[in-house]
């Protein structure tokens, strides 16, 4: 295990100090204040970031993903990410330096992951169960059902994908600023002097979704951030634009399964 990961995880922890389980799998936890960021950086290995209460975003060139409690984002190895934590964040990290093998049962690209009761106590137990020895049975076996469970859970629908270009991008920032304000596509067209064909198509090849659908999901995912902070969900509708907070309830149950406030719970 390379020394310089633990003094990665280390920065900026404030609970347990980071130890190695096996030659593979650093793991660290740590509680932040809601507001905390954690700046800029990478990682030369995938890494699992397991919120056990609050609410995390995780920022990257190719867009966000929103981590609510319970759940975990998987990082592939070498994304630049920034993490800001709404809400007191309880995070438990694991940094995973596997071999093609075991990549091959991991996430095959980074996403939000439902953690399931038993890989939600496999992260708590290598966290409490430090290797004496790297070649504990014990550990291998955990190691390898942890890592079997980190392949078969089921991937949220918590990313909002940002496009590389300019002025996009910029479009995005904006809409993402005041989700609440209700401006046809023309509109936003025109700003940005291209035709609504042309935004269409410039939207669906740099986000792979129309520009519909990434709104709508861009003031979902703003709607889980404010509900995270204490927001009310009458409050969270009309700020995210809904005409009542029943369309907003069926459009958030349509999307995640259950109402906003059994989603939290």
């Amino acid at each position: 295990m390379n020394q310089a990961w633990a003094d990665d995880m280390a920065a900026g922890s404030n609970d347990k100090a980071p130890h190695s389980v096996d030659g593979s799998v650093v793991t660290s936890a740590s509680d932040y204040p809601g507001g905390h960021v954690i700046p800029l950086h990478r990682h030369a290995c995938a890494q699992l970031l397991y919120a056990t209460k609050g609410v995390m975003t995780v920022d990257a060139a190719a867009g966000r993903w929103i981590v609510p409690p319970g759940r975990a984002v998987w990082l592939q190895a070498h994304v630049d990410h920034q993490v800001r934590m709404h809400g007191e964040v309880g995070l438990r990290t694991l940094l995973l330096d596997v071999d093609a093998a075991m990549a091959r049962r991991l996430p095959a690209r980074s996403c939000v992951l439902n953690i399931s009761p038993l890989l939600r106590e496999l992260i708590a137990a290598v966290h409490c169960n430090p290797a004496a020895d790297d070649g504990a049975r014990r550990n291998w076996h955990m190691l390898q059902l942890l890592l079997h469970e980190l392949g078969s859970v089921t991937v949220l629908p918590l990313f909002l994908p940002l496009p590389l270009a300019a002025r996009l991008r910029s479009l995005c920032e904006l809409l993402m600023a005041t989700p609440g304000k209700q401006v046809t596509i023309e509109t936003w067209a025109g700003q940005l002097g291209i035709s609504t064909s042309t935004l269409h198509r410039l939207f669906l090849r740099q986000t792979g979704m129309r520009f519909g659908q990434w709104r709508q999901q861009a003031r979902l995912l703003l709607a889980l951030e404010q509900l995270a902070r204490g927001g009310k969900v009458a409050a969270a509708a009309q700020d995210q634009g809904y005409s009542s907070q029943s369309a907003f309830s069926a459009m958030f149950r349509k999307h995640f399964g259950s109402t906003p406030s059994a989603f939290y719970r």
